[in-house]
């Protein structure tokens, strides 16, 4: 194999990361909104497990390919986050 051909494998693997990454960014920010909404509505029930369990697959990829990682949220994140907006 030439190293063209192995620089162009590394780049491919890269940009389908990057778009799997990118599209589970988009499913935690969604993941977020279902939660704020859910907690606007009943706030004794905040969970946050979902969105978490998105993070983690997003730092896994970030760790391996150097994307920004992202922070867990909390329920008392949500709360304070809806408490500021109100």
């Amino acid at each position: 194999m030439s190293v063209h051909q192995a620089i162009s494998g590394q780049i491919e693997k890269r940009l389908l990361k990057e778009k799997e990454f990118l599209a589970l960014d988009l499913r935690r920010e969604e993941a977020i909104e279902e939660t704020l909404t859910q907690a606007k509505k009943d706030p004794g029930e905040i969970s946050v497990q979902r969105i978490n369990q998105i993070t983690k697959e997003m730092n896994q990829i970030a760790a391996h390919y150097r994307f920004p990682q992202r922070k867990n949220v909390t329920k008392e994140m949500i709360q304070s986050y809806i408490n500021r907006k109100s």
